[in-house]
């Protein structure tokens, strides 16, 4: 009896090992993260990193060298169409060191020197003419009298029309070198910044906006043509990107598009124009491509987008494709298959099972199937390599 019960009691525990090694050495269910085929509306679109900028951007420059007046605008001032932005003054005259001091002296001495000159030579005119009128006289005596020929009568009066001439030439010749005085006098004035002569420019808004940008707010001498600032009215914004030819092939004018990822909900827009020229543009992973810049226009109301400024970045999606009532999965339960098709596994009674699928569309999350799947069907997504079809699978929990 008591080997009996022995022998059982050995059976026993032989049954239990080797259940535990059957159920130790056992295939064990794939864990894996599942989700439902739903139907849903399905976009597909081209995704570019963009900026914003203005529509027209009014830069206000020097006409000439002057010297700005500090400004009292900030950016962000509104501004009307021809109020003043900017008041320009006369430069002051250049300093001069101690050889170019000497220089300017002796040129004023010299333009002295030429004045003295010009008015002998007036008076020496003077009296050339004086001589030429009085030998007019005495020639028209004698020719009433019968002494003198009509071609003497006729030298006497051009030498005193030539002599009148050489007077007024003299004339201005002495005009000329006081001028010449005048100017090398004015060189040797002191440099003195409070005397600022002539009427200060005044410079205009061309147009109602606000103030951008000022490179330069402080008193300081600007150069003809130097910006003084930029003025633009935000609420005519556009968003332009860089997208690659064969993508800029598809977003053409007239395409939907949406502006997300600003910093505010998404604001819905319009393809403008498609730059006819395309540009060589370096990735950051060191490669060539092909961009052409894309314009897109605001639609949406401002009032959904005010806070957003000039040079903001934003993300910019050109919708291609848009489906209502379209079969979506997640675009991690696809794979490519041996064909060149496109598969998914089906979770059902507890295993994966392979589905081919027609795929309609794809974006960045989601998957569009025309056919293959129906709605409330379990896929698995990102399915591991130990997968199989007819493996065991089991939905893997969430961590808390």
């Amino acid at each position: 009896m008591q080997l009996r019960r022995k022998h059982v009691a050995w059976g026993a525990a032989a049954a239990v090992a080797v259940a535990l090694l059957a159920w130790a050495f056992s295939p064990r269910p794939v864990q894996v993260e599942t989700a439902v085929a739903a139907v849903s509306h399905f976009e597909q679109g081209i995704e570019e990193d963009s900026q914003t900028r203005l529509k027209d951007r009014y830069t206000v420059s020097a006409p000439v060298a002057a010297r700005l007046v500090r400004i009292a605008l900030k950016e962000g001032d509104r501004v009307a169409a021809g109020d003043v932005v900017a008041v320009l003054l006369p430069t002051m005259s250049a300093m001069i060191d101690e050889r170019s001091a000497r220089e300017a002296q002796a040129r004023y001495q010299a333009a002295r020197a030429n004045v003295t000159a010009a008015v002998a030579r007036v008076d020496r005119a003077a009296v050339s003419l004086d001589k030429a009128r009085l030998e007019l006289e005495r020639t028209e005596k004698l020719a009433r009298q019968g002494f003198v020929a009509p071609s003497r009568l006729d030298e006497a009066r051009l030498g005193a029309t030539g002599a009148t001439r050489e007077l007024d030439a003299a004339r201005a010749a002495q005009d000329a070198a006081e001028h010449d005085r005048d100017q090398a006098a004015a060189a040797l004035q002191p440099v003195s910044g409070s005397v600022r002569a002539g009427k200060p420019l005044a410079l205009r808004s061309p147009v109602e906006g606000v103030v951008l940008r000022i490179p330069l707010a402080s008193e300081a001498t600007v150069a003809a043509g130097a910006p003084i600032m930029d003025i633009g009215d935000p609420r005519r914004l556009e968003v332009m990107a860089e997208l690659l030819t064969t993508d800029a092939v598809q977003a053409q004018p007239g395409r939907r598009a949406v502006v997300e990822r600003w910093g505010g909900p998404p604001v819905e827009g319009v393809v403008r124009r498609v730059e006819p020229g395309a540009f060589t543009k370096v990735s950051a992973l060191g490669i060539e491509e092909q961009r052409v810049k894309v314009l897109v226009d605001l639609v949406d109301p401002p009032v959904g987008w005010e806070v957003m400024g000039d040079g903001y970045r934003v993300t910019l999606r050109v919708i291609t494709q848009s489906v209502d009532q379209a079969l979506v999965v997640p675009v991690g339960a696809l794979f490519p298959i041996a064909d060149g098709g496109m598969a998914v596994y089906r979770l059902e009674s507890g295993r994966a099972k392979l589905q081919l699928v027609d795929v309609g569309g794809r974006n960045g999350s989601e998957a569009w199937i025309r056919s293959g799947l129906k709605h409330g069907q379990v896929v698995i997504v990102y399915p591991p390599p130990a997968v199989q079809d007819g493996k065991r699978v089991a939905v893997r929990r969430p961590e808390r």
